[in-house]
């Protein structure tokens, strides 16, 4: 195990931290840091707003759960998906730029993804934790209106960081032969693995909180997968001009 695997393998999301300011130079540290991640035809197609307003944190915290660490955090990061200056590189070189297609939605997308996941990589490295917050797209014209996000961006999800004050354990991730395959996808599932899986997200509950004691990973996926989760998106998107239709 290297430094960094060691990091890797520690990763748990962090909700509770301390009064720690964290430094500004450190965090212009960890951004630049995250800039060097892979992107796709070196398009960086992101764009990464810090919010410091409390009232616009607050608001944003209430309707992303509520999830109070949004307010609460030192830092929180809205992490967005932007093809703004991709269209103006194509009007300062006299090309009409093609936009609305699936491709470029998922480059903005897996590039905005990548670049957060190296910079919650480097804060972890210096001793910060944090938590990524999907919940920003319960209502994300609210955040483009607060945050004065454009067409050709939108809000992907937030970040919080800080110091943490809570030691929870990492969870257990599906065991390996579940999700990695040598030059082909498995004909079938290995349910006798996933029940064995099972079990142990429910000793990880039952330990971390008693209330969830019945809660397996299969229980929690049915009752995530057997529900519409915010069907604004497509239309959300397309008005961000990220759909032609």
């Amino acid at each position: 195990m290297t430094p960094v695997l060691e990091i890797m393998s520690a990763h748990r999301s962090i909700r509770k931290f301390t009064d720690r300011a964290v430094d500004a130079d450190l965090l212009t540290s960890l951004i630049t840091a995250a800039q060097c991640t892979s992107t796709s035809h070196h398009v960086q197609a992101y764009t990464i707003i810090q919010v410091t307003d409390p009232n616009n944190r607050q608001k944003i915290a209430d309707m992303a759960g509520p999830q109070p660490w949004v307010a609460e955090a030192p830092v929180f990061l809205v992490f967005c998906a932007d093809l703004t200056r991709l269209v103006y590189a194509c009007r300062q070189n006299t090309v009409e730029p093609e936009t609305g297609w699936a491709e470029q939605l998922l480059v903005a997308t897996v590039d905005t993804a990548l670049l957060a996941q190296s910079l919650m990589l480097g804060a972890e490295s210096a001793g910060l934790g944090g938590v990524f917050i999907g919940g920003i797209r319960n209502d994300p014209n609210l955040v483009c209106d607060l945050l004065h996000i454009p067409e050709h961006a939108f809000p992907v999800f937030g970040m919080c960081l800080g110091y943490p004050n809570e030691d929870p354990a990492p969870k257990p991730r599906l065991p390996l032969n579940l999700m990695f395959h040598q030059n082909r996808f498995p004909e079938t599932v290995n349910y006798r693995e996933l029940a064995a899986y099972d079990d142990i997200i429910q000793a990880y509950y039952e330990k971390r909180a008693p209330k969830l004691r019945d809660r397996t990973w299969t229980r929690q996926i049915a009752e995530f997968t057997g529900q519409v989760i915010r069907p604004h998106m497509k239309s959300f998107l397309a008005q961000k001009r990220f759909f032609k239709h």
